[in-house]
């Protein structure tokens, strides 16, 4: 009895490890880990050598879009809006009347200050009569000099007198100058910060304008670079927001150094394409030395999925390889790996080309 119990336990052990064994394979016939090549095929496209070009390498750095020529138009009076002819984002043209402020009272001054101006000049018309009549009576010795002395003082004072009316009607006409708000540069409007009806006081802002036909990208660029760069210089400028690289100049490099990032700020200006905008980010591209890279046309890769997929020509048949690209430069782009120069790629037709990658080849 106990050795068929023993004997039960022997073949239940046997039995899982020949279960195991069949699990892991063991009794399964080998796949053989030898690389299958790629299964040539025959070249249907123009054949292209991949190319080592010298470019130069390029370090970015971080600014805004600036305009060159940006003013705040502010209150000199404390006077309410009566007219407003602009809105945000208008253009409008040098002298163009923007708004105006109330002048009721500074009429009233101007006509107040100009009634003093009449009385003044008729004081001092009959001064100077007085003055010359008593100089012809102490000629003759008719009067006393003492009164023609007081003749001559009154002419004086009422001389004073015109001088200072004429002076306070130029100011009040000043004054009534500042209520009338023009521009005073070719622009556009931004931040409208007053609307008809609302009291300003003397320093607060009005508007702000700034001539979009000339913009400056101001960037933060590292010590270390900063001396490769040089007033007048021109540098590519990448406005990500567009997609567009344009060029500029170099036409300012502050000459202080921030501590706390060890920074210069560098002014590029240049024409720039529609649609830049003050305040918008963009990149100024630094050229430092040139690099070698492997281009091919844009057009010799294939995506499947996520793998990027190449037709290289090799002994007069097409073979498939999986290669990495880089950057693109116009209808090139650069691969980092898979390729090696002089090697030949095949740009295939378009519509092979979409057949290829819509069955997943």
């Amino acid at each position: 009895m106990l050795l068929k119990k023993y004997a039960l336990i022997a073949c239940s052990v046997v039995g899982v490890i020949v279960l195991l064994l069949w699990l892991s394979g063991t009794f399964s016939t080998k796949i053989s880990m030898k690389t299958v090549p790629p299964e040539p095929r025959n070249i249907n496209g123009m054949i292209v050598n991949v190319r080592l070009a010298k470019l130069p390498l390029l370090e970015s750095a971080t600014g805004s879009i600036q305009a060159v020529h940006e003013t705040t138009i502010s209150s000199k009076l404390p006077a309410r809006v009566t007219e407003m002819n602009i809105k945000a984002g208008q253009t409008v043209n040098k002298g163009e009347v923007l708004l105006r402020l109330d002048d009721a009272e500074l009429q009233a001054k101007l006509q107040k200050a100009k009634s003093n101006v009449v009385m003044a000049e008729a004081a001092h018309a009959q001064a100077v009569l007085d003055e010359r009549r008593f100089g012809t009576l102490l000629m003759s010795q008719a009067t006393s000099r003492q009164l023609y002395e007081n003749a001559a003082t009154r002419l004086k004072s009422a001389d004073a007198e015109l001088r200072m009316v004429r002076e306070t009607v130029k100011e009040v006409q000043s004054l009534l100058d500042y209520t009338v708000i023009a521009a005073p540069m070719d622009g556009i409007v931004i931040d409208k910060k007053v609307d008809v009806g609302d009291t300003v006081m003397p320093g607060q802002i009005l508007l702000k304008l700034y001539d979009q036909k000339q913009m400056q990208i101001v960037a933060s660029v590292r010590e270390s670079l900063t001396f490769k760069l040089k007033v007048g210089q021109n540098i590519g400028v990448r406005v990500d927001a567009l997609n567009r690289l344009c060029s500029g100049t170099v036409s300012e490099i502050v000459p202080e150094s921030n501590s706390a990032s060890r920074t210069f700020l560098v002014k590029v200006t240049g024409p720039c394409p529609a649609g830049i905008y003050t305040g918008m980010f963009g990149r100024i591209l630094i050229p430092l030395e040139n690099e070698e890279v492997l281009l091919i046309p844009c057009r010799a890769i294939r995506n499947v999925g996520q793998l990027e997929l190449v037709d290289v020509a090799v002994a007069g048949h097409a073979v498939r390889r999986s290669v990495r690209a880089g950057r693109k430069f116009g209808e090139e782009i650069e691969v980092l790996s898979g390729l090696r120069q002089n090697e030949q790629v095949i740009v295939a037709e378009s519509d092979s080309l979409h057949k290829d990658t819509d069955n997943g080849k």
